[in-house]
This record gives structure tokens, C-alpha cells and sequence, in this order.
């Protein structure tokens, strides 16, 4: 699925300017709700899932509808239709996102479980590779036709679901009425303090990290002609797929404030060059830098939400977390584009970098504070 939606993203932000004619805030717009719409799902998806104790017929909804949105988009001759695939689309991912982060906890022991997410968060980022490849080679072998790229990610989106349906299982959970408990706002209640701290740093991260829609368009602003555009997700997503795994297992291993904070510097010195880059070369440096960021916090926020959350409450967790920070997806990318349209881009990049670097220094004193409370 990751490489139909990547074929299909890595074109469409070139392809809402240059083709339907929008501005940079309907960009940011689009993607920001977009984003927003699946983090508002997956909180009814983890509920439901933890409700019934099976994930995977909620898998298969959200997958079936992301791939029944594919043909919307190269048929779209306006941003309006755009707008309602990506928001069908993000509901799909909405739907099937918290009961399959919960279904990788119901199957991998504690101790296990960064390396895990750091497998499954390497696997998507093969699919991320994958996609914009592949919309390189076809907009070479179609003479630049963004429309006709888009069709072919319309196969791959179904045969995830032919995968999914014939292929992953799930384990057998008892449905008891501890189980059936986890609709009432007295459970929401029971997440523990340590889980909505980490829900807040994942806001935090979030804010500081923008929609990647802005990566392609810093490259098609620096002098990337058109169907080479997709290369920065390329670049970005090799390393994110190299490095998700190890950093992952290191979750299970090493400090995780010391690992979060190297993804924060990362993050800082990847916007610092988007910001002042004046030709492709430096945009793919900060693509890459923006890569290893995402491998070396995005597995471990999802460790921490698995390892916080009760048992009975995983889905209920993963849906609350990602709703949090998609609400924060959705205000940093509307700013980004306004920034962008009312300053220039380097102006989005470094209210990033301010961002990350304030959420380093939020993250600095809570390791203080923690040390000093523990008596170190």
C-alpha cells in the first residue's frame, strides 16, 4: 500500500500547483486535514478494536478504502476532487492505523517491541522507496504524463489488500467484559500519566515536522525538473528504511531521551538545509537527514505508546496518540504553507528548526526534572 501511496504522493503536490493551479496554503491545507481526518479516525478504529478484540477486519476496511480512492486521482480535473480522495484515503489509513500498531503489540513480547515497530516502520519505507521509483521511471517512459503514473499505483493498492486478507493473522483473544469495558471515558481515564506524556511529546515531535508534501516542492523550487521531483522522497525514505530497524532495536536497549534528542538534532540540521538550499544537492542532504529522524523516533514513539498503555487499552492508546498529533500535523502545516507563501520557503523550513529546537529543550528539562525527582 505504501508504494501506491507514495507513487501517487510524490507527484501530487507538483501536481495540485502546476496542473489544478493551487497555492502553497491549499497544499498545506489539504494535507494538514488530510493527516488530521486518519488521526480522528484511528481513535474509533483503537476503541472498536480493543472492544471486539480483533483488528484485522478493521485492517481490511481501511486498506480496502484507501485502495477503492487510487483512480480518483488521475481522474481529478479539480483540487475539490483531490481534497475528497486524500480525505477518503486518510480515512482508510484512520481506520486500519491503531488496530495494526496494536495488533504488532498483541504478537511481540515487551522487550522486543522497538525492534518490531522498527521492522514495520523499515518495511513502510521500503513501499516509500518503491513508489516515487517507480513514478520516476513511469513519468520518463510517459513523457512527464502525472496522470497516467498515477494509474498504475491503482495495483499495487489491491493487491495489499488481496495480501492482508489472505495472509496475516491475528491471535485469539477472549472477549470478556473486562475487554467490552474499553468504550466508557472512565478507561480513557485509566491511561497512566507516563502515557499522556508521551502523548505529549508526540505532539511536540509532531509541530516540529510538517507534512513531507513540503520536501517536493523544495525540490521543485531549487531546480529539480518535474519527473525527477520524486527523488527527494526516494533519498529521504532509503534512509528512514535503513536506519529504522537498528534504531528501533536500540530503543529496546539504550536511553530513549538520548535517542529522541539525536532525532531532534537530526530534524534541526535537515530544516536548516532545506532552508538555505540553493540547488538540488543540498535538498537531497536534507531529505536524507529527514529520514534518519523519522528511523530514530517514530519506532520509538510507537514502543512507548505499547509499553504505557494497559494491556485491554493498546488500540484505545495508539488511536488517542495519533489523534493528538495529527491535530499537530494539521497546525504545522497550515503555518508552513502561510509561512511559505507569506515570506518564501526558507522561512517554513526555520520555523521547523525553532520548533524542533524548542521541543529539544522541552525534552532537555524533563530529563532534568525526572533525574532530580529519582534522587540522580
Amino acid at each position: 500500500m505504501d508504494t501506491s501511496s507514495e507513487l501517487i504522493h510524490s507527484l501530487l503536490p507538483v501536481f495540485m500547483v502546476t496542473s489544478l493551479g493551487a497555492s502553497m496554503v491549499t497544499v498545506g491545507v489539504v494535507e494538514g486535514i488530510a493527516e488530521a481526518t486518519a488521526a480522528v479516525m484511528k481513535v474509533f478504529s483503537g476503541v472498536l478494536s480493543d472492544y471486539f478484540r480483533r483488528r484485522k477486519f478493521l485492517m481490511i476496511l481501511g486498506y480496502a478504502l484507501a485502495a477503492f480512492t487510487k483512480p480518483i486521482f488521475p481522474l481529478a480535473n479539480s483540487v475539490g476532487w483531490v481534497f475528497a480522495a486524500r480525505f477518503v484515503d486518510r480515512i482508510g489509513k484512520g481506520i486500519r492505523g491503531a488496530p495494526r500498531d496494536a495488533l504488532v503489540a498483541d504478537i511481540v513480547p515487551p522487550p522486543m517491541r522497538g525492534a518490531a515497530y522498527g521492522l514495520r516502520q523499515g518495511l513502510d519505507s521500503v513501499g516509500a522507496v518503491i513508489g516515487p521509483v517507480l513514478a520516476i521511471v513511469l513519468m520518463a517512459s510517459f513523457a512527464g504524463s502525472m496522470r497516467t503514473a498515477m494509474w498504475i499505483a491503482v495495483v499495487p493498492a489491491f493487491l495489499a489488500v488481496a495480501v492482508l486478507s489472505s495472509f496475516v493473522r491475528e491471535p485469539e483473544h477472549p472477549v470478556t467484559g473486562r475487554a467490552r469495558s474499553a468504550l466508557t471515558m472512565a478507561d480513557a481515564r485509566r491511561l497512566p500519566p507516563a502515557y499522556w506524556m508521551v502523548v505529549l511529546l508526540g505532539a511536540v515531535f509532531t509541530l516540529a515536522r510538517f507534512s513531507e508534501a513540503f520536501l517536493v516542492l523544495r525540490a521543485q523550487d531549487t531546480g529539480f525538473e518535474t519527473r525527477y521531483v520524486p527523488l527527494v522522497m526516494v533519498v529521504m525514505n532509503v534512509f528512514y528504511a535503513g536506519a529504522a530497524y537498528p534504531a528501533g532495536a536500540a530503543a529496546d536497549r539504550f536511553s530513549r531521551h538520548g535517542l529522541l534528542l539525536i532525532g531532534l538534532a537530526l530534524l534541526v540540521v535537515a530544516d536548516i538545509l532545506l532552508a538555505v538550499a540553493a540547488t538540488p544537492l543540498v535538498v537531497l542532504a536534507g531529505a536524507a537527514l529527514w529520514g534518519l529522524h523519522m528511523a530514530a523516533t517514530q519506532g520509538l514513539l510507537s514502543k512507548l505508546v505499547a509499553d504505557t498503555a494497559p494491556l485491554e487499552l493498546v488500540g484505545t492508546g495508539f488511536g488517542i496518540f495519533n489523534l493528538v498529533s495529527g491535530g499537530a500535523l494539521l497546525l504545522a502545516s497550515i503555518i508552513a504553507g502561510a509561512l511559505w507563501n507569506s515570506v518564501g520557503p526558507a522561512a517554513t523550513f526555520l520555523a521547523g528548526a525553532v520548533f524542533a529546537s524548542a521541543a529539544a529543550v522541552c525534552l532537555v528539562a524533563a530529563m532534568h526534572r525526572s533525574s532530580s525527582g529519582s534522587g540522580r
